[in-house]
This record gives C-alpha cells, sequence and structure tokens, in this order.
C-alpha cells in the first residue's frame, strides 16, 4: 500500500498544471489561483493541527516560519502558477524537479555540506537536462520568462527541503502550514486582481487545494509511514511523468525528441541524487508537501 499512497501523491501533484490551466482558461489569473490555494489550504490544514491538537509554535520558530510563509508559499506557489501561464503544465513539472540539484548547491555554499562526485554528476545531469529542454523545438512554449519562473518555483521549492532540515522533524506538516499558508496568502494578497469566478474556475480552485495540496501531502505522509523515504523519493518522480502525459492529453502539450531527452536527464538526476544513503536530499525529501 505504502507504493500506491505515494504513487497517488505524485499523481494529484502532476495534475497541477493542468488543473491550474483550466482555472485560467476561466479568467482566474495565475496569482490568484495561487492566492486561493494558500488560503483555501490554511483552512484544511488548521483544522487538521486542531483535530489532533497540534497547533502550538515556539516563540523562537515563529521568525522562520514566517519567512518560510513568505518564500516556501507566496514566492513558490506563485512563480510555478507563472511558470505554468508561461511554459505550460510539462515544461513548469520538469523544471521544478530542478530542485535536489539546487539543494545540493545551496547546502554546499550555506550548510558546508560536502560537493562529492556523486552530487557533482547529479547536478550536471539536471543541468544538463535543463540545458536540452530549453533548446528544443517542440509544441511547448519555451520562453525566457517559463525559464526564469521555472527555475525560480525550483529554487523556492528547494526551501522545503532546508527548512524542512531544521523545523519539520521538530513539528508535524499541519502545525507548520496552520501559520505558514495564512502569510504565504498574505504576501500574495497586493498582487492579486479578483475576478468574477464562475462555477468551472471554483472546481478547478477546489481541485487544486483539496486533492493536489491537501490530499496529496496526506497520502505522500502514509507512503512514508510504509516505505523508506528514498524510495519513496524515487516513486515521487512519476510527478512529471504524470504532468507530461495529463498536458498532452488535456492540452496537447508536446516535447520534441531533444526536450523528452532533457526531461529524462533532469529525472535521472534527481534519482541519482536520491538513491544514495545518508545524503541531505534523500533524507528532507521525505518533508516536501
Amino acid at each position: 500500500m505504502g507504493y500506491f499512497y505515494v504513487l497517488a501523491a505524485a499523481s494529484l501533484w502532476g495534475l497541477l498544471g493542468v488543473v491550474s490551466k483550466w482555472a485560467f482558461a476561466q479568467g482566474v489569473s495565475p496569482l490568484e489561483v495561487a492566492f486561493w490555494r494558500a488560503t483555501l489550504g490554511a483552512v484544511l490544514f488548521g483544522a487538521q493541527a486542531l483535530w489532533i491538537g497540534k497547533v502550538h509554535l515556539e516563540r523562537t520558530d515563529r521568525l522562520a516560519v514566517l519567512g518560510f510563509g513568505l518564500v516556501g508559499i507566496s514566492l513558490f506557489y506563485g512563480a510555478y502558477q507563472l511558470a505554468i501561464q508561461s511554459g505550460g503544465a510539462a515544461l513548469a513539472s520538469v523544471l521544478l524537479y530542478t530542485a535536489p540539484a539546487i539543494v545540493a548547491l545551496l547546502s554546499w555554499l550555506f550548510l558546508r555540506e560536502p560537493m562529492d562526485a556523486h552530487k557533482i554528476s547529479a547536478v550536471t545531469l539536471t543541468l544538463l537536462g535543463v540545458a536540452l529542454v530549453s533548446l528544443q523545438g517542440g509544441g511547448v512554449k519555451v520562453s525566457l520568462a517559463a525559464l526564469f519562473w521555472g527555475l525560480l518555483s525550483a529554487l523556492t521549492y528547494a526551501t522545503y527541503y532546508l527548512f524542512g532540515k531544521l523545523y519539520l522533524d521538530k513539528y508535524p506538516t499541519p502545525t507548520v502550514f496552520l501559520y505558514a499558508l495564512p502569510v504565504g496568502a498574505l504576501g500574495l494578497l497586493p498582487f492579486v486582481d479578483f475576478m468574477p469566478k464562475n462555477a468551472e474556475a471554483w472546481a478547478a480552485i477546489a481541485f487544486l487545494t483539496i486533492a493536489s495540496t491537501f490530499f496529496a501531502v496526506t497520502l505522500y505522509f502514509a507512503g512514508l509511514r510504509r516505505l523508506e523515504a528514498t524510495r519513496a523519493s524515487v516513486v515521487a518522480t512519476i510527478e512529471p511523468v504524470v504532468a507530461a502525459l495529463a498536458a498532452w492529453l488535456w492540452w496537447g502539450e508536446r516535447f520534441s525528441l531533444l526536450g523528452y531527452m532533457g526531461a529524462g536527464l533532469v529525472l535521472a538526476g534527481v534519482v541519482w541524487m536520491v538513491r544514495r544513503p545518508s545524503t541531505t536530499p534523500q533524507k528532507i525529501a521525505a518533508k516536501i508537501p
């Protein structure tokens, strides 16, 4: 059952892009989608934190959670939605999976963790993959904006690993997100232009919040209780595959052969990184929502 839970979670995350495009098609802007995902997600995680009786946050950790809310929620949610709008669901998902390579670089720069040959090879695979994706000429629209927002989403997503190293062993996930999500929503609020929404728009927002945020996290952690973190992390790399397949079926997005080769290299870099025992990315990958 552990593999089933992780596969289900990764599949729900893989649908983030195509369902977000559905919301865009109804006239909802990317940043408004991000705002509602954070706001409604706060309600769900807040209810869960109350249910399990884990709402206390120590005073010394409040500033860190505030910063995580602004970077890991406001910037990440916003950048990922803008990446989907700029380059499509498939490209955004592939670029997001450069996060483990970014974590390795940031850990080397700021946490003084060694950058050995194994990490260097994984980072090289990932960067080569991004280069090939950016050069591909298929039906997927690759622009500077798409690359910028996609890599920014990966950079801010990387904070989940680094923040998790320090805090997510200390607090349950619902406790952290009870506070981080409202902060993230407030950080997005000044940049949101609210528009009237029809039933389809609300349906898309509800799916993104309930299925691709709350249930995806819940299922992933259910899987982790039954699997090693490394196995779960590798299984979760099905996410960009689901994203690419769904984007092709729903929106007609296609990579060229060069683009698919690049996407494969990005995924190979992720698997190579997390398959090594006792490395930071594989330990903390278990904590990513």
